[in-house]
């Protein structure tokens, strides 16, 4: 039985991390995630070596620097079921960043193999996409961080707040195939918040053969990895389900492919009562 879950350590380390994902714990390819939690005036530096990185502000404020460019004071959402969309920066390889947290800052620090394309720049919440998809039961609200119309070597980042008592990622889908212009091959973190916190999400994981078959209730603060497969999660009533979607792999297009057991969904005319 797979480990798809990634937990949070039980406090931050000495650089604030508390939430790491490697393409080696992960056991593929492209795709690397962290979490930091900073205090108010304290800094955080790394090199970004052969990877790009778009910085996630979840939560609070704080100065950022790279090798050629400086953001001061950015950050506009404290709470993240403000659900405004956050200020993001993009950072090439072979740079640095170097933060100071001028509030608590939630940040995540999204990665894949970066091949020195496009130079370090902020996204600030007005050139965030911003959609309401589905309806009914499966309505949700999505912010496009980074899709694939906006520039990045490799990376897609996206958030998404599913209401209480809906579905996301539905109809489940899948994204596992190198098959373009059909289907991508991208690996996928999902990383969770709940509101109250003391809630969950139902996450399941599961291929059409049946190899790969989980149903997972995810907590406040975890990581869910999708190596392959279809992918939906739902929000139990009661509870808001926020989650952070980081793809790559070696094509930078999101082409998915419905369950066809499920695929009928999407044409279900929507109750006008």
């Amino acid at each position: 039985m797979p480990n798809l879950i990634v937990s949070p350590k039980e406090k931050p380390d000495a650089k604030g991390n508390v939430l790491e994902i490697t393409p080696e714990s992960a056991n593929w390819s492209y795709v690397g995630f962290q979490v930091f939690k900073l205090q108010a005036g304290e800094c955080l530096r790394n090199e970004t070596g052969d990877q790009e990185v778009c910085l996630v502000l979840i939560s609070g404020k704080a100065d950022i620097s790279t090798v050629k460019e400086t953001w001061n004071g950015i950050g506009l959402r404290m709470d993240i079921f403000e659900k405004t969309p956050p200020y993001s920066v993009y950072i090439p390889n072979d740079d640095y960043y170097e933060i100071t947290a001028l509030t608590n800052l939630e940040l995540a620090v999204c990665k894949a193999p970066g091949q020195g394309n496009h130079k370090a720049r902020l996204i600030p919440p007005s050139e965030v996409g911003v959609e309401v998809r589905g309806y009914g039961n499966i309505e949700r609200l999505v912010h496009n961080i980074l899709p694939e119309n906006e520039a990045a070597d490799s990376l897609l980042v996206v958030e998404v707040f599913t209401p209480d008592g809906h579905w996301s990622s539905y109809p489940p889908h899948k994204h596992d195939r190198d098959a373009l212009p059909e289907e991508s091959l991208l690996e996928e973190t999902y990383y969770y918040h709940m509101k109250p916190e003391q809630g969950f999400a139902v996450q399941r994981v599961y291929t059409d053969d049946g190899d790969l078959d989980e149903t997972m209730i995810v907590r406040d603060g975890q990581a869910v990895l999708v190596p392959q497969g279809y992918h939906p999660v739902a929000a139990p009533p009661g509870y808001e389900v926020y989650y952070l979607n980081v793809m790559a792999g070696p094509m930078r297009y999101w082409r998915f492919h419905n369950d066809p057991a499920h695929a009928w969904i999407m044409s279900k005319p929507i109750d006008k009562e």
